[in-house]
């Protein structure tokens, strides 16, 4: 946890300062929030974290965490939604799929809301207590729900925003993942044939005595050190992935990782779309559900996902606070499509911004599939070329030395 220095102003208007504890700014303005303040400036502390714990410690942490699948959120919400939508009381509801719930995580959050909720808590106070479960993008709009008496319906829109974003995520997912499977098809293909059919051939051109091209050479040394020193090459790949890993866990690793991901050659617009229809869905989201255009953005950074539109986000956030419009500091970002400022233009000045950017989102969410299908299109015919030629390199370098034999015979 650290400590976070605010300045605030309460329902009546009355600035404050002070310091809260939280996991980062996100989770400090929805405290801030549930003590009926309205944050105007949060900071970081120079006070040390009471954790005290190093990168590789909390990166060890984050990664061992349990968490809750974006899958599993959706459906309670679902559940939840339909709940309420019959009449039945928000504790009640609660006991109904905590008892119904068979996800741990989950159900043990659940008995802990229910029971700060009949001790008299607000529903979004106690999910507050429980972020590995409810991201402040939930809190906040529990929250706004409560507080319009709208509750059921800020569960539905809670609902089909997780299924169209689970539904990005995986279109996405698989894009990326695929070719990495057919990476490791390959390896394994390419390894097996080092390890169990060139030293056949290295026995047959050791008797002969002859000496080999440099190609068919190399291959040889380098199934001979696949097959004595296979442990080495295991854990020498076990150290990198490690690495990486851990690397892409810290806060510097993360923000070079995202960089890198968004701005890829094949990759990178794919990226890019998602993100935006992420955000855009994001933003329609919260502000279709009363709540303030300047706290969803920071709401909506802090839930985008990549850190090169959060970046975008913020510097947005900082220039409609000073009065600027929207669209005007969209338009500054090159990171965000001209298309997306053009459009909050037009949703700003027709006063109905929240359904201009869920037909923003609507759009690219159709981009991302499209581009899914596309890049699926270019990148399996690639790799297995890419595939094919690696193993005719081998057989042509294992066959070499009998071409060279049949042409000295010739000759």
């Amino acid at each position: 946890m650290a400590i976070f220095i605010y300045q605030a102003r309460s329902i009546s208007g009355q600035l404050s300062n002070g310091k809260i504890e939280a996991r980062d700014e996100s989770d400090a303005r929805i405290k801030l929030r549930a003590k009926q303040l309205i944050p105007v400036k949060i900071a970081a502390s120079v006070e040390k974290q009471k954790s005290g714990s190093s990168d590789f410690e909390k990166a060890i942490k984050n990664f061992l965490a349990p968490k809750i699948k974006s899958k599993d959120l959706q459906i309670f919400t679902r559940q939840f939604s339909t709940l309420i939508n019959a009449g039945i009381p928000i504790a009640d509801s609660i006991k109904i799929l905590s008892d119904g719930s068979n996800i741990p995580i989950l159900k043990e959050a659940l008995i802990q809301i229910q029971a700060s909720i009949q001790v008299g808590k607000r529903l979004s106070d106690s999910m507050i207590q429980h972020g590995q479960v409810f991201d402040p993008l939930y809190c906040n709009m529990i929250q706004a729900g409560e507080e319009a008496g709208i509750i059921d319906t800020i569960l539905l829109r809670l609902s089909i925003y997780l299924e169209k974003n689970e539904k990005i995520k995986s279109q996405v997912r698989g894009a990326l993942v695929m070719p990495i499977i057919i990476l490791i098809v390959a390896f394994l293909v390419i390894s097996g044939i080092m390890i169990f059919i060139i030293p056949k051939f290295q026995e047959f051109y050791s008797s002969s005595g002859k000496s080999l091209p440099f190609l068919t050479q190399l291959l040889i040394d380098i199934s001979m050190y696949l097959r004595q020193k296979w442990y080495v090459v295991l854990l020498s790949l076990a150290s990198v992935v490690g690495a990486i890993t851990y690397y892409i866990g810290t806060v510097e690793g993360k923000i070079n990782f995202d960089k890198f991901v968004i701005n890829a050659p094949l990759f990178g617009d794919l990226v890019q779309k998602s993100s935006v229809a992420r955000m855009s869905r994001t933003l329609s989201t919260l502000l279709s559900s009363g709540i303030g255009l300047i706290e969803a953005i920071d709401i909506a950074s802090r839930t985008a996902g990549n850190y090169v539109i959060e970046k975008a986000l913020l510097g947005c956030k900082e220039a409609v606070t000073a009065g600027k419009p929207f669209n005007a500091s969209l338009l500054k970002q090159k990171e965000i499509p001209r298309l997306v400022t053009q459009m909050v233009g037009i949703g700003e000045q027709s006063g109905a911004l929240d359904t201009m950017l869920g037909k923003i989102a609507d759009f690219y969410e159709e981009e991302v599939e499209a581009a899914v299908k596309n890049l699926t299109t270019m990148i399996e015919p690639l790799m297995m070329v890419f595939i094919g030629g690696i193993i005719a390199l081998v057989l042509v370098a294992m066959y070499l030395p009998i071409f060279n034999l049949g042409d000295t015979i010739g000759g």
